[in-house]
C-alpha cells in the first residue's frame, strides 16, 4: 500500500485556467516547503515543462491511451516518488476524451483510475449563479468521479462572488479560493498551443508570480486536505529496469545516446531517457541550435518533438552540427526521430535546408493534424517488427513530401507514413515508450552494436548545408569578396566605396622605396599616442585576421566562447589552433542584443564584435565590461568602430586586466590589399601575442598605413567618412522600411536584412551582389548583408529589391 496525497485540477472546458491554477498551486506548495510532483493528463508536452519549473522535478504525463490503463497508477507513483503531494492537471473538459470512446483517456478517466479527488476550476468572468449549476452537473455526471471543491478563476471579491458562493453552498461543494483576473499571468501561445517554457526567458518570474497569486488567493490548507482524502494505492511504482525485463548491469558497455534538447526540441517523455539509461545507455543532451557537433562518441541519436519550424533559419545556420548529424546517419548510427526530429532530418523545412538525412521536404500547411492513432509497423526496422501495433499521438501543422519512404515507418488508417531502415526510424508519431518498452530495448541494443562517431571537422571542409547556389565549402572562412563578379554592382564587400585620400596613397607609395626589412616601431609609437596608451599596450598586426590567430595560439584555452552572429574568422582561428569553441548565439527576436549572463561562467576567453559584423549592433561599453572577470580574456573586435561617428562605445581607452581590442584599417580606408590592423589592451596579454608572432609579419606598407592613419588629419577624415556612411545608411534603411523588409538597425557600414529565401540569387540575376548571410552562425538563407553605398547605387538596389519581391 502506498500513501500519496493527490488531487486532479480539472475544468468544464479548455481555457478555464487549469494550467494557471495547477502550475501556480505546484509553485505555491513548493515555496511553502512541500515536496510536490506535477503530472499532466494526456500527451501534452508543454504544460509538463511549466510543471517541472514549478516543482523542481520532471513533469510527467498520465495517458491511458499511450501507456495503457494498467500503467497509469504505477507511472503516477514513479513520478511522485519522494513527493508529499501530487498535483495532476487535466486536459480539455473534465469528461472530454477520445471521440467515440465514451471518455477514454479523459481527465475523469484518469481521476477514476488513480482514485484522485477533483478540484474543479470555473472561469466565472462572465457568469454568476450558473457556475453552481455547471459544478453540480459535473459532480453528478459520473459517480466514479469525486469533486472535492471548486476554485473560481478570474473572480474578485464582491456581490457577484458572494452570489456564486451562496449558489455553490446549495450543491455542497466548497469554494477553495478565488483567483482574480491578472492578464500578466497569461501564457503566450502559437500555432500548436502554449509557448514551451524553454523558449520563454521570463518563465521563472512567471512561475514565481503564479505561486504568489495562488498562495494569496487560494486556501492551500484546504486544498491539501482535499488531496489527503485520496485513498492509499495498492500498485507498485513503475520501474524502468523491470519494465524492460532485463537485469541492470551498470558495468557493461554504455553507448552514448545523443538526445536533442534546447529551445527547438522541448518535448520528450522523461521515461524515455530513464528506459534508455536502464537499458545501459549513456544519455547525453545536445542543443541543435548551439552545439557545433554531436556529443563525443555518439552511438545513437534520439530527436524528439518541438518547434523546429520556429527556429528553421537558426538550425540551418549551424552548419557543422547538421553536417555531423548527416554524416552520422549515413554512417549507420541508430537514429530515432519523432515529429520535430523528422523535420530536422529532412532535406528542407519551408525551403530552409536541414540535415538532408532522409529524402523528404517539409513545409507548413493550413491543416492541423491532431489524432490518437493506432499505428502498425510497416516492416522490420530499427525499432519495429512488421505487424506490431503501438498507440501513438500526432500533433503538427506540417507535411512532408513524400509522406513516406520506400520503407515506411508505420501504417496509419491504411496509409503509409514516415521513413525507416535498419538504422533509422523517423515519423510524425509520438510514442510513449513506457507503454512499449521493447522499443527502448531495441534502440539501446542497436546503439551498443554501433561504432561511435567522432567529432565533425569543425572547419566545415565537408561541405555546407547552408542555402544558396554556390555550395560553400568552408562557411567559417567565407568572405564577401567571392560574391562579387565582373559586371556586378557590389553591395557585398564592406570596403568604403570612394577613393583613398592623396596623403594615404602617397604614404603607401613611399613605403615601397626602402630595401630594408619592415620596421613597425614608428607605427607602434604613433598608435599608442593616438589612443593614449603605452607602447607595451599596443601591437601592430597583419590585419585583424593575424590578431585572431595570435589570440588562438597564445594560450591553451579551456573554454573559448565566440558570441554569434559575428565575423567568423575568430571562430575559425580557434578551431584551426585545436580548440573546441562554445557558441553563445544571440537571437533575432531580441535584436541580437548581448546579455552577459548568457556567457558561461567558466569561459576563459570570450570574443565579441562591436559593432558586430554582420548585424551592425553596437553593444554598450558597460555590457562588454560586464564580461570581464579574473582569469578571463575578453577580446572585442572593433574592426568597424571607425565607421561609427564619434566612436561612442569604443574600449580602446579602457585599461582593464584581461581586455583586448582589435582594430582594422582595411575597410574604412579602402585598403583591402594591405593587411593593416592592431591590438590595444592588457600589456601582459600583448606580450603573450608577441611571443607567438612570426617576425616581420607586418609589411612596410601596412606599417606606413598605420602611421599615416594615426594623425589628427586622418582622424578628421575618418569622422567625415563615418558621417557620410551614416547618411547613406539612413537612405538604405528608409528604403527597406518602405518595402516592409525586416532589417536590424545598424551603426556600421552595412545593414543585415531579411528579404527572404532566394532574394540574393534573384538580385544577382539583375546584376547586384549582396553578401549571403547563411554562413554566419544563427542566420539562414533568408538573411543578407548589404554594404552601405552612396545614394545612386542604393536607389538601384532598392528598385531591384522591389522588382524581385514583387515577382515572388
Amino acid at each position: 500500500m502506498v500513501t500519496l496525497p493527490r488531487l486532479v485540477v480539472a475544468a468544464p472546458s479548455t481555457g478555464s485556467g487549469k494550467t494557471t491554477i495547477a502550475t501556480g498551486l505546484m509553485a505555491a506548495l513548493r515555496a511553502s516547503g512541500t515536496a510536490v510532483s506535477g503530472h499532466k493528463v494526456g500527451p501534452d508536452y508543454i504544460d509538463p515543462g511549466y510543471h517541472a519549473l514549478a516543482t523542481g522535478r520532471p513533469g510527467r504525463n498520465l495517458d491511458p491511451h499511450l501507456v495503457g490503463e494498467s500503467r497509469v497508477v504505477p507511472l503516477l507513483l514513479h513520478g511522485a516518488s519522494g513527493a508529499e503531494v501530487a498535483v495532476i492537471e487535466g486536459v480539455m473538459g473534465l469528461y472530454d476524451g477520445r471521440l467515440g470512446t465514451d471518455g477514454f483517456a479523459s481527465t475523469a478517466h484518469v481521476a477514476a483510475l488513480t482514485s484522485s479527488p477533483v478540484v474543479l476550476v470555473l472561469d466565472v468572468a462572465r457568469m454568476s449563479r450558473s457556475a453552481a449549476a455547471i459544478a453540480a452537473g459535473m459532480a453528478a455526471f459520473d459517480p466514479s468521479v469525486r469533486i472535492g471543491g471548486v476554485v473560481l478563476n478570474r473572480c474578485s471579491p464582491g456581490r457577484n462572488a458572494d452570489e456564486i458562493r451562496r449558489a455553490l453552498e446549495q450543491t455542497g461543494l466548497p469554494v477553495l479560493g478565488m483567483l482574480p483576473r491578472d492578464e500578466s499571468l497569461a501564457s503566450p501561445s502559437r500555432h500548436l498551443g502554449l509557448v514551451p517554457v524553454a523558449e520563454r526567458d521570463e518563465s521563472v518570474a512567471l512561475i514565481e508570480r503564479l505561486g504568489e497569486q495562488v498562495a494569496a488567493h487560494l486556501d492551500l490548507s484546504a486544498l491539501l486536505d482535499v488531496a489527503r482524502t485520496a485513498p492509499d494505492l495498492e500498485t507498485e511504482p513503475w520501474d524502468p529496469v523491470a519494465a524492460l525485463g532485463i537485469e541492470a548491469s551498470p558495468g557493461r558497455d554504455r553507448p552514448v545516446v545523443a538526445v536533442a534538447g534546447g529551445r527547438a526540441f522541448t518535448f520528450r517523455y522523461p521515461e524515455t531517457e530513464e528506459l534508455l539509461e536502464a537499458a545501459g545507455s549513456d544519455v547525453r543532451s545536445f542543443d541543435p541550435l548551439t552545439d557545433p557537433a554531436l556529443p563525443e562518441g555518439t552511438r545513437g541519436i534520439y530527436l524528439g518533438g518541438g518547434f523546429p519550424e520556429v527556429y528553421a533559419a537558426e538550425l540551418a545556420a549551424n552548419h557543422s552540427l547538421l553536417r555531423d548529424l548527416r554524416t552520422a546517419v549515413e554512417a549507420g548510427v541508430p537514429t530515432v526521430a519523432e515529429c520535430a526530429g523528422l523535420l530536422y532530418l529532412a532535406e528542407s523545412l519551408d525551403g530552409v535546408p536541414m540535415a538532408g538525412a532522409i529524402p523528404a521536404h517539409a513545409a507548413m500547411s493550413e491543416r492541423l493534424t491532431l489524432r490518437y492513432p493506432v499505428a502498425v509497423a510497416a516492416s522490420d526496422s530499427l525499432l519495429t517488427r512488421a505487424g506490431e501495433e503501438v498507440m501513438g499521438h500526432e500533433f503538427h501543422r506540417t507535411t512532408t513530401t513524400p509522406p513516406a519512404g520506400t520503407r515506411a515507418a508505420w501504417t496509419v488508417d491504411d496509409a503509409p507514413t514516415g521513413f525507416s531502415s535498419d538504422t533509422v526510424h523517423a515519423s510524425y508519431l509520438h510514442v510513449h515508450w513506457a507503454g512499449h518498452p521493447h522499443l527502448a530495448r531495441r534502440f539501446a541494443d542497436a546503439a551498443r552494436s554501433s561504432a561511435p562517431v567522432g567529432r565533425a571537422d569543425p572547419s566545415g571542409s565537408g561541405g555546407s548545408t547552408g542555402g544558396g547556389d554556390s555550395g560553400v565549402a568552408d562557411p567559417l572562412r567565407h568572405h564577401g569578396d567571392v560574391e562579387v563578379g565582373d559586371g556586378l554592382l557590389d553591395f557585398a564587400v564592406n570596403v568604403y566605396p570612394e577613393p583613398r585620400p592623396e596623403w594615404l596613397d602617397q604614404a603607401l607609395h613611399d613605403s615601397l622605396a626602402p630595401t630594408a626589412y619592415p620596421d613597425e616601431e614608428p607605427a607602434r609609437a604613433a598608435l599608442a599616442k593616438h589612443h593614449g596608451r603605452e607602447r607595451a599596450e599596443v601591437l601592430p598586426t597583419a590585419g585583424a585576421a593575424e590578431a585572431f590567430t595570435l589570440v588562438a595560439r597564445a594560450r591553451s584555452w579551456r573554454k573559448p566562447v565566440v558570441v554569434h552572429p559575428q565575423f567568423t574568422e575568430p571562430h575559425a582561428a580557434l578551431e584551426q589552433a585545436g580548440h573546441t569553441v562554445t557558441e553563445v548565439r544571440l537571437r533575432a527576436e531580441d535584436g541580437f542584443v548581448l546579455d552577459p549572463a548568457t556567457v558561461p561562467d567558466d569561459a576563459d576567453l570570450v570574443v565579441v564584435g562591436n559593432p558586430t559584423n554582420p548585424t551592425g549592433v553596437l553593444h554598450p561599453t558597460d555590457t562588454l565590461c560586464a564580461l570581464l572577470k579574473p582569469g578571463r580574456l575578453v577580446v572585442v573586435d572593433e574592426a568597424f568602430m571607425d565607421a561609427v561617428p564619434g566612436e561612442p562605445e569604443t574600449l580602446t581607452a579602457e585599461r582593464a586586466e584581461g581586455l583586448l581590442v582589435i582594430r582594422s584599417l582595411t575597410k574604412h580606408w579602402s585598403i583591402p590589399g594591405v593587411r593593416a590592423g592592431y591590438v590595444v589592451g592588457d600589456a601582459a596579454v600583448i606580450d603573450d601575442l608577441e611571443a607567438v608572432r612570426t617576425p616581420w609579419s607586418v609589411s612596410a606598407t601596412a606599417a606606413a598605413a598605420m602611421l599615416a592613419c594615426a594623425t589628427e588629419r586622418a582622424s578628421a577624415e575618418a569622422r567625415e567618412r563615418a558621417e557620410r556612411i551614416a547618411t547613406w545608411r539612413d537612405r538604405l534603411e528608409a528604403g527597406l522600411r518602405e518595402q516592409e523588409i525586416e532589417y536590424v538597425p545598424s551603426t556600421a557600414s552595412f545593414v543585415l536584412a531579411r528579404p527572404g529565401v532566394g532574394v540574393r540569387e534573384a538580385l544577382r540575376e539583375q546584376g547586384i551582389a549582396v553578401r549571403r548571410a547563411d554562413t554566419f552562425p544563427c542566420l539562414g538563407p533568408d538573411w543578407v548583408r548589404i554594404a552601405v553605398r552612396p545614394e545612386e547605387p542604393t536607389g538601384r538596389l532598392l528598385t531591384a529589391l522591389r522588382r524581385t519581391r514583387g515577382d515572388r
